[in-house]
């Protein structure tokens, strides 16, 4: 069973990663005309307005716990009226594609932190690094399946004609089903850890090239 200061680096670098990928959703929204994520207080940094005790807590613990080799999770869903968006459509997939995103942005900062770690021998850091860059490479991989309610079904359900696109999302009632289904059947091996394995090649390789 993983001790105290190993829960730490993994649980901090996810609810980092979860937190902003739901503010940058609601941020981005604001940006183009949808104000609902603002006025709930959603474009915010603060944990506690994003965190689902399930999502956030639960699944992830139970996963680091059991050594499964693959942890995820999810926060509360901001709030996006996209009849609000003025560019429409093109507004839809900006949105959805800000919380992957934040995720690759944030992982270039674990990046840099990484770094400094290693140049001034923090142990602890280098290890959060680690992990803050392989969670958040996770988390914008894994958003961007094309499974509702997740990031990429957004940008498909925009892309598709409006008959489609209804028929498309009537899917999400069995979203979360479906992506336990994979999760249990191994299907993620197939559909996330090869995207994930050629990010962190390239993460690998700037470590490399720059510390």
């Amino acid at each position: 069973m993983p001790d105290f200061q190993t829960l730490l680096i993994y649980i901090i670098p996810l609810v980092f990663a979860i937190t902003l990928h739901e503010a940058a959703h609601g941020w981005v929204a604001s940006k183009l005309g949808d104000h609902t994520a603002r006025m709930m207080g959603r474009v915010t940094l603060d944990p506690t307005k994003h965190i689902d005790p399930i999502g956030t807590i639960a699944i992830p613990l139970v996963l680091l716990l059991s050594s499964s080799g693959f942890i995820f999770g999810w926060a509360k869903p901001v709030p996006i009226n996209f009849n609000a968006l003025r560019s429409g459509k093109s507004g839809m997939i900006w949105v959805a594609l800000a919380g992957p995103g934040a995720n690759l942005l944030m992982a270039i900062g674990w990046l840099i932190i990484m770094i400094i770690a290693i140049n001034m021998n923090i142990p602890v850091l280098i290890e959060m690094g680690r992990v803050g860059i392989l969670v958040n490479c996770v988390l914008a991989v894994f958003n961007l399946l094309p499974i509702p309610p997740l990031d990429g079904s957004r940008v498909i359900s925009a892309l598709l004609p409006n008959r489609l696109s209804y028929q498309y999302n009537q899917l999400e009632q069995y979203g979360l089903y479906i992506l336990l289904g994979l999760m249990f059947l191994g299907g993620f091996n197939y559909l996330v850890r090869p995207v994930v394995e050629f990010l962190l090649s390239w993460f690998q390789y700037a470590l490399v090239i720059l510390r």
